[in-house]
């Protein structure tokens, strides 16, 4: 599939090409003009729109707003535009690019659709967005941040070599339990915190994040690294011979109907034959330590995944333990809350949870006190209620 906003200006190509060339990205210059244009985009929403639109979508909560939270608020403005436009964007890429579809293992990893650089050019610019506001903000949001700005963009820079673009979109993914999770954090900021809303919010964040992150994020690891052991294989094949002249895995990777042969009409001879367009870039193989990059980072990830989620679970269980013999002991002084009220508890507790772990860098302090603070006085109210309305013994 072609890039669906086309080649940049030959004006910016033939300016950004040999700076980026020496710097062994060679389907960067082509969407570099993508790479602009997000960045713009998620900087206007940060320093325009959502300051604008903001006091007068919520005049009763943003205005009262410290300036702190307000930058945090603008931030999750463009956190929750962004994780919706490019995962809408990339479940679109995955169902309809034919040629990404009919893609082989080794084309997995060498090869290149315009579709998905068009990915990794708008995650590459609200990346760039973020690296600038952590480093901007790094007293108030801290070094951690900065750092995970950095190396986000560094990783999915590496795929303009190009390098696992089919892979674009599915990483993408990972992300879709973001939009709810903003969701989480601006009901907090509008006195709903507790409410039905953010509790319906809270079932679909860790339905999504446990399916995309958990289910999807684990097979799709497993298929990656199945892909990337077999172009490793191929690269050392082909270099284990010093007599047979220079590498060139070419021939092993890209089919011969790649160039188009097979088609009927002149768009998709054009999709097909872009996939191997950058062979001579990739011919001589994947490199090592590119693996050993992309393993390491996607082991980190996912092992932050499991452990959020066992967080969650813990806090879960903690809910449903048995009380300790010095708990049945002591005196009762409220009812017990309804299946029903709890379950709402547990849910908005475990959202909580998650919400902390992945939002944290940018969590002005006592944010995170005054959230619990006043979960534990919507669960007393509820109790409150419920105790109210039970009969007395003998009544």
């Amino acid at each position: 599939m072609l890039d669906p906003l086309g080649s940049p200006p030959a004006w910016l190509r033939g300016l950004v090409e040999p700076y980026i060339l020496s710097i062994n990205s060679p389907t960067l210059p082509a969407h570099i003009h993508e790479v602009i244009l997000a960045f713009v985009f998620y900087q206007l929403i940060h320093s325009v729109l959502s300051p604008c639109l903001s006091p007068i979508l919520f005049p009763k909560s943003y205005p009262k707003l410290s300036a702190r939270t307000k930058l945090n608020w603008d931030i999750h403005v463009v956190s929750f535009v962004q994780s919706v436009l490019i995962n809408t964007l990339a479940l679109w890429i995955i169902f309809v690019d034919k040629e990404r579809s009919s893609m082989s293992s080794l084309e997995r990893v060498f090869g290149y659709t315009g579709a998905c650089g068009f990915i990794q050019a708008l995650a590459v610019g609200y990346f760039v967005y973020d690296l600038i506001v952590s480093t901007f903000y790094v007293k108030m949001f801290g070094i951690g941040t900065l750092f995970h700005a950095i190396s986000a963009l560094w990783v999915f820079s590496l795929g303009f070599r190009p390098f696992l673009n089919y892979y674009a979109p599915v990483f993408i993914l990972y992300e879709l339990s973001t939009p709810f999770l903003n969701i989480h954090w601006f009901l907090d900021k509008v006195n709903m915190t507790g409410s039905k809303a953010q509790w319906y919010n809270g079932m679909l964040l860790l339905s999504v994040f446990f399916s995309c992150r958990l289910i999807w994020g684990t097979w799709q690891t497993v298929v990656v690294y199945s892909d990337m052991w077999t172009a490793l294989q191929h690269t050392w094949s082909a270099s284990s011979n010093p007599l047979a002249g220079p590498v060139n895995i070419s021939a092993q990777v890209f089919r011969p109907t790649r160039d188009g042969s097979m088609c009927i009409d002149e768009t998709c001879a054009r999709a097909n034959a872009e996939i191997a367009q950058y062979k001579d870039y990739t011919s001589a193989g994947v490199a090592t330590w590119l693996v050993a990059t992309y393993v390491t980072s996607n082991l980190i990830l996912n092992f932050l995944n499991y452990f959020w989620f066992f967080k969650m679970v813990e806090t879960v269980l903690k809910r449903f333990r048995t009380p300790t013999p010095d708990e049945k002991a002591a005196p009762q002084k409220e009812e017990p809350a309804k299946l029903e009220d709890l379950a709402q508890d547990v849910i908005l507790q475990a959202a909580k949870e998650l919400e902390q772990a992945e939002g944290s860098p940018l969590r002005e302090v006592g944010e995170t006190s005054a959230a619990d603070a006043v979960n534990k006085e919507e669960l007393r109210r509820r109790r409150a209620d419920l105790a109210s309305k039970v009969p007395l013994p003998g009544s």
